[in-house]
């Protein structure tokens, strides 16, 4: 009796969180001026191109991926189409808090979101792809010149028609969504996913390990290996992560980046600090797959290079094919 109230419930969820996504399209299409940024200050003219055409961009001559920022905050969630990101970056923000970088390059949702502001730290990690799609809803005013000189292809609300809606399934700020299919004509592919990032076998050695949990000061991921599922199922705050259509948030491989994290000259509204994760350098990790944990060290020379993992011998660490989280964490 109890499973058949489960799955009754579960099927009663699912049902609620697909219509939210239903009226958040809904509330799309409608008439008005259209969502605008979070206020916090005006990025490059659009170009012809760009412009308020319903068009997707032209394809470049190299595939671009779509790096996202998405809401993390419990009043976002659940998100929306989180669980077809090739690569979640996690990253400390002010108060202690976490905020999303999905990257999407081999699959593109219909929706994404909540998209919210961008942040400093952003800029060094996005250095590694080929002039990205970077996806936003805005950023502090101090910020906005350091994302103009960027090689990014910026898109917030306002520079391509329809790219960007309000939802009515959660309140403002945490109901901005992203329709990637504006922005972009087709998914990339894999070639646009210029990490670093190896996959293939497993190395040799690791420690069997079921669960891990990385804490930031106001926020939590806990990460719990599914052999039935052959993933790292998601949980933050200690709520399972799943998202509007009631899909569990599963990683093939999570990897537990030791960076050095320290203030920065932007502060919030209520003037916390924004912390600034370094990318950039070398440090320790860890490699969660297959249900073993692996402690590597991790490399990035500049700006441009994908990130190296290795082992104490200097091999090269594969991840398994899949998700695949990165979570940056104090060292």
């Amino acid at each position: 009796m109890e499973q058949k109230a489960h799955k009754r419930r579960t099927a009663t969820t699912a049902t609620l969180l697909a219509a939210v996504v239903t009226a958040a399209l809904a509330a799309g299409c409608t008439g008005g001026g259209g969502p605008v940024d979070d206020g916090r200050g005006q990025l490059r003219t659009p170009t012809p191109s760009q412009s308020d055409s319903g068009s997707p961009r032209p394809s470049a001559a190299a595939p671009s991926a779509l790096a996202v920022k998405i809401d993390n905050v419990r009043a976002a969630r659940p998100q929306t189409g989180l669980d077809s990101a090739d690569v979640v970056y996690a990253e400390q923000v002010e108060g202690g808090l976490s905020r999303l970088m999905a990257v999407y390059a081999t699959k593109l949702p219909e929706v994404i979101g909540p998209v919210r502001s961008a942040r400093v730290s952003d800029l060094e990690l996005l250095r590694q792809f080929d002039r990205p799609v970077f996806a936003f809803s805005g950023a502090q005013g101090k910020l906005i010149p350091l994302i103009n000189k960027e090689p990014l292809d910026v898109q917030t609300p306002g520079k391509v028609s329809g790219a960007f809606f309000r939802g009515s399934g959660k309140s403002a700020p945490h109901n901005l969504y992203l329709r990637p299919n504006r922005l972009l004509p087709s998914a990339p592919g894999a070639d646009a996913l210029t990490t670093g990032f190896r996959y293939g076998a497993p190395p040799a050695g690791g420690e069997r390990e079921t669960s891990r949990t990385v804490r930031y000061p106001a926020a939590r991921f806990t990460f719990s290996w599914s052999a039935d599922q052959g993933r790292w199922l998601v949980a933050m705050d200690g709520t399972p992560t799943v998202t509007t259509d009631g899909k569990r948030v599963a990683a093939a491989t999570v990897v537990v980046q030791h960076v050095k994290i320290r203030e920065s000259v932007f502060h919030d509204s209520l003037g916390n600090n924004t912390p600034y994760t370094e990318t950039i350098g070398s440090g320790k990790a860890e490699v969660l797959r297959g249900g073993r944990a692996y402690d590597v060290n991790w490399k990035r020379e500049k700006a441009t290079d994908g990130t190296e993992f290795t082992t104490a011998d200097g091999t090269p660490v594969n991840f398994a094919k899949g998700q695949v989280w990165v979570v940056f964490t104090k060292a």
